[in-house]
Order: structure tokens, then C-alpha cells, then sequence
């Protein structure tokens, strides 16, 4: 991309967007009072605690926390990169996006990278059914067991047995030879020799979450080597962070309830055949953290199925591993192994449909398989070994975000050891405290900040105190630039607010104090602001008037710190008696 998005576009782009009618056309809503609300997208609850103001144009989870604005929305649900959500966004208004500095995403006459990787898989697709490779190629897929309805599903088409076929159709100009290099659709070697990449293979087109094809991944079907063969890294194609089979999988149902995760893009295919179009395949890698993140958000039961030899216990258990800190509440993980020598792909054949399913359907649970596996490396029955048991379960339990899981492995675990697990008040009810600031922790300036920040209109409540700005209180600076941003931009809501500050340190807390309850009437805001801020001068002038009082106990006060130093005690002498508010 050439340039950042500008900073006003995303501010017209959230003002044209109403919250409630994006996510209405997602997860349906209800009107409660003056938000709607919903069963929450993020985790499994059966109580609605999911809502979504109008007013703010923010929304917030009481049960998992997830909050934030539209944008904030589209990324988290639909799975995106930030650009990626405002061109989405932008697309809903029929708006372009502009870049800073203007001029195209790239340079002049080069084809948009995924226009050219859609041209060469439609290429491809057209050799499967009529190039010198298409009878060869498709005894092989009928002997797979694979229809026409599948292959056209997956795109499958297949790259013929030469050195330029790509380059011959698309390479004739020098801007798009180098783009397919660097798309790694083709190679280029020391003496400058180009030729394509994949060849004589059948294709299998990797799509990202939109559908937009990013890489290949390419199978012989002969026998040749190497047997299979996958598109290199690229701008467009990371391959811990892709899944096979994704975007079809949610392409056959709105809302996916269970994953299969698998090992290769056949058994994915082959499952698909058959009717089990729930699978989805890690790309020549292990199953990743990111991959893991992405699969819970889509849905809520991940079963991964696996090899029962040696290699596929092995990664399994660093499919577990990586699992482990995406372990939120309302989330499953399951395990299924199958007879050595066999996977999904051949194991379908062979049983058919519902037999396979019957499989799944039995998977080990997690905890299951985490005690399995460790008691395999660990001799419970030795002190040496409990140590040992008892320090790595500790510490990768100590990775899982959801209480439930936590306490479920943890009772477990002492249970093993034979050890009573020690049990620790906990120090509120539910779930909802780990995201909202605590009480005790709303100053005076939390206090302020929360109150502007949702409710912008306050900051004509109060003057300008620029003077201030050298006050020695936390949070002061960020206070007075949340007015200035209000004032800078007339009508400005809290969800474009929190937009401003994305990428900043200070967008964590401000997230909170966007949700935080001030439990007022709305005729009580602005007083309660005004106070608030009164408060936090008070304590800037006592803060003033102490540090002149140091500075006469070494020194005799200038003339100008002296009438300061009498305006400030008639000043606070003058003030109403006020307790700062809690």
C-alpha cells in the first residue's frame, strides 16, 4: 500500500456507520432500554450480556470483555487486519479508500496481486479441463474419488508439465514478470533465467478468510517428486496464520459450531466429498497459536484429528500447546487418532460418512490428552517424577485464560500428585471484574476521562486549562488532549475517540473507561464532570502551593511567587469544602 489511510477518512468512515445496524446483520439484536443487546459473538452464553450503544457507537461484552468500535468489530469477527476492515467498511458506503501522498496501491500498470494470483488459478483451472495434462490429471482425481461439483468448489485445476506456461500467458510485461516473482509464481535464478514455479502438479488454490486466492498448494500426480509442493512466503501468504479449507468451510454455514483440523489439503478435500465440509488443513506447519486464535473465534469446538503413530501424538501435543492461551470460556478442544497408517482421507473411504463421524464425535477431551501425554514423559509413582509432573503442568496451565479450564487441570493435577491443591478466596464474583476498572482504582482524573470520553458534549463543561498542562498529576495530559481532540472535531463520538488513540499506550485503559458505569441520571453528568474536574484543580493548586512553600524554606520567594503563592492560598481558601469523588 502507498501510504497510511488519513486519519479523516476513518473519522467520516465511523460517523457514516451505525454500530447497531453493522452487528444486527451479524448477530441479531434487541432493543434493551436505551442499547441492544445479544448473545455474545466472542464466547458461548445462553444470558444475553452482549451490548450495543447507539449513542457511543461501542460495544462491550459483561461475560468476556471483547469490546470496542466498528472497526474493532469487523476485525475481530470477520477476522481481519485493520486495513482490510476499513476497506471492508469502506465498500459498505461505496466509498474508495484513499492513501496519503495519493497514487495508486502500486506502482503504475502492475497488475493488483490478487487480480493476478485469481488470473493464474483460473488459468489453471482451464488446464484441468482441457490442457495436455487434463485426461492424465482427472483419471487421478476420479480415482481419488473426487467429483466435479468438489474440484470446482476448491478451484482445483492443475499447472501443465512446462518451464513457461505461466510466463507465456501473463509475463510479457517486465513490471508483471517481477510481480510473479515476488509472488513466487515464478523463479528467476543468478543468470537472470526465468520459469515457473509449479509444474506438471495438480493445484489446490489457497484462499484467505475474503476468499481471495494468496497462494497454491500444488500435488503430483504421477510419480514424481517432491510429492507435494507449496507456495514459498510471500506479501500475500503467511503460512502460520492460513488455514486450508477455511473460507469454504464458512461458506457452507453462517455460523460454524465445530473444526476438524487435519494435516493435508486431500483430506480436506476428500472429507468435503463425502459431506464433512467442516475440515480445515495447516499448511506444511504445525498448528499455531494464530491458527488456534483464529478457529475459536470462528467457532466453538476445534477437534483435531491426527495420526496415532509416534509424529502425530507429537503434533498433537504442540497443536495443545499453542491451543493453550486461546482457551477462553464456552470453548472446546478435542483430540481424535486414527489407526496407524491411516488419515482422513483413506479412513473416509474406508468407513464412509457416518462411521468417520462417529470418530469425531468420541474425541478425547483435553484434559484427557494434556494428562495422557504428560504422564508419558513423567513417572507419577516417584517423588522426581510428581516434581517434575506437578512444574510443567503448572506452568502450562498457567497459560489458559478460562477459570473453568484453569481449576478443571489444576484439581486434576494435585489429584495425580496426591496433593491437596491449595484454595484461594477469590476476590469478586464473576466474570466481568477482570474488565472493568475496580473502584477502588477510579481517581478523580479515571473519573474525568471516563466521563468525557463517553460523553464528549462535557467538554464545553469546562475551560481550556492549557495552563495546566505542566501538572505533575498521571493522566492530566491525556485528559486535556481528550478535550482538545472533542473540540478539534464538532459531534465526535466515543467510538471515533478510542480510534484516534488505536495504536497508542493509553488505548487499554481508555477502553475501559469507554465501559466503565458511572451509575448516574443523565441530569447528574455534567455536574458530576464539572466537581470532578473542580477536584482535580484543587489538587493542582496544592500541588503549587507546596512547592512554592518548599522552595521559600530555601530561599527567599521572588515577587512574582509571592502574589502567586497568596492567590493560590485565597484561592483555596475561597473553594467550597469538596471530597474528591470516589
Amino acid at each position: 500500500m502507498a501510504g497510511q489511510i488519513p486519519r479523516q477518512f476513518i473519522d467520516d468512515l465511523l460517523a457514516r456507520t451505525d454500530i447497531v445496524e453493522l452487528i444486527d446483520q451479524r448477530v441479531p439484536l434487541k432493543k434493551k432500554g436505551r442499547n441492544h443487546s445479544a448473545c455474545c459473538p466472542f464466547h458461548n452464553e445462553k444470558t444475553p450480556s452482549f451490548t450495543v450503544s447507539q449513542d457511543k457507537q461501542f460495544y462491550h461484552c459483561f461475560g468476556c470483555g471483547a469490546h470496542g468500535n466498528a472497526i474493532t468489530f469487523l476485525m475481530e469477527y470477520e477476522q481481519l487486519e485493520f486495513p482490510e476492515a476499513i476497506e471492508e467498511l469502506a465498500a459498505m458506503h461505496h466509498l474508495e479508500v484513499p492513501r496519503e501522498g495519493g497514487g495508486p496501491a502500486r506502482p503504475s500498470g502492475q497488475a493488483d496481486d490478487y487480480e493476478l494470483m485469481q488470473k493464474v488459478s483460473s488459468l489453471w483451472q482451464q488446464q484441468l479441463q482441457h490442457g495436455p495434462a487434463s485426461a492424465q490429471a482427472q483419471a487421478y482425481l476420479k480415482r481419488r474419488g473426487l467429483s466435479a461439483n468438489t474440484v470446482q468448489k476448491f478451484g482445483i485445476g492443475v499447472a501443465p508439465d512446462s518451464w513457461d506456461f505461466v510466463l507465456r500467458q501473463l509475463g510479457k510485461d517486465k513490471k508483471v514478470r517481477d510481480q510473479l516473482v515476488e509472488l513466487k509464481l515464478t523463479s528467476r535464478n543468478e543468470q537472470g533465467r526465468e520459469y515457473d514455479f509449479f509444474r506438471n502438479r495438480l493445484m489446490f488454490p489457497i484462499r484467505d478468510r475474503r476468499g481471495r486466492v494468496i497462494a497454491f498448494g500444488g500435488r503430483v500426480f504421477d510419480d514424481g517428486t517432491p510429492k507435494y509442493l507449496n507456495s514459498p512466503e510471500t506479501r500475500l501468504f503467511h503460512k502460520g496464520r492460513e488455514l486450508y479449507g477455511l473460507f469454504e468451510a464458512r461458506q457452507q454455514q453462517e455460523r460454524l459450531e465445530q473444526v476438524l483440523v487435519v494435516e493435508g489439503y486431500m483430506d480436506v478435500v476428500a472429507l468435503s466429498e463425502q459431506g464433512i465440509d467442516f475440515a480445515v488443513a495447516s499448511l506444511g506447519t504445525a498448528t499455531t497459536n494464530d491458527h488456534m486464535q483464529t478457529l475459536f473465534r470462528y467457532c466453538r469446538s476445534v477437534v483435531c484429528c491426527y495420526d496415532g503413530d509416534r509424529a502425530g501424538r507429537d503434533a498433537a501435543w504442540r497443536a495443545l500447546q499453542n491451543a493453550l492461551p486461546q482457551l477462553k470460556d464456552g470453548v472446546e478442544l478435542k483430540f481424535v487418532f486414527l489407526p496407524d497408517g491411516e488419515d482422513p482421507d483413506s479412513m473416509v473411504q474406508k468407513e464412509g460418512k457416518e462411521a468417520f463421524l462417529t470418530r469425531v464425535a468420541a474425541a478425547a477431551s483435553l484434559q484427557h490428552y494434556f494428562f495422557e501425554y504428560l504422564l508419558t514423559q513423567h513417572d507419577a509413582s516417584s517423588d522426581a517424577g510428581k516434581s517434575a509432573l506437578l512444574a510443567e503442568g503448572k506452568a502450562l496451565i498457567g497459560q489458559i485464560p478460562s477459570e473453568f479450564y484453569r481449576e478443571q487441570l489444576s484439581d486434576k493435577l494435585h489429584n495425580l500428585i496426591g496433593k491437596p491443591k491449595e484454595v484461594k478466596a477469590a476476590p469478586g464474583k464473576g466474570i466481568t471484574a477482570r474488565y472493568l476498572p475496580k473502584a477502588q482504582s477510579m481517581t478523580p482524573m479515571r473519573r474525568a476521562i471516563a466521563l468525557l470520553l463517553q460523553y464528549p458534549a462535557l467538554a464545553n463543561s469546562i475551560p481550556q486549562a492549557q495552563e495546566l498542562a505542566g501538572a505533575q498529576l498521571p493522566g492530566f495530559d491525556l485528559l486535556l488532549a481528550l478535550q482538545q481532540k472533542i473540540l478539534e472535531i464538532p459531534g465526535v463520538r466515543t467510538a471515533q475517540l478510542l480510534e484516534h488513540w488505536r495504536n497508542s499506550q493509553e488505548y487499554p485503559i481508555l477502553n475501559k473507561l469507554a465501559v466503565w458505569d458511572p451509575q448516574l441520571e443523565p441530569e447528574q453528568i455534567e455536574p458530576e464532570f464539572v466537581d470532578t474536574f473542580a477536584a482535580i484543580e484543587d489538587l493542582y493548586l496544592q500541588q503549587r502551593l507546596e512547592a512554592l512553600e518548599r522552595t521559600a524554606k530555601l530561599q527567599k520567594l521572588t515577587s512574582v511567587e509571592q502574589q502567586e503563592y497568596v492567590l493560590l492560598l485565597t484561592a483555596l481558601k475561597s473553594r467550597k469544602p469538596r471530597s474528591a469523588p470516589s
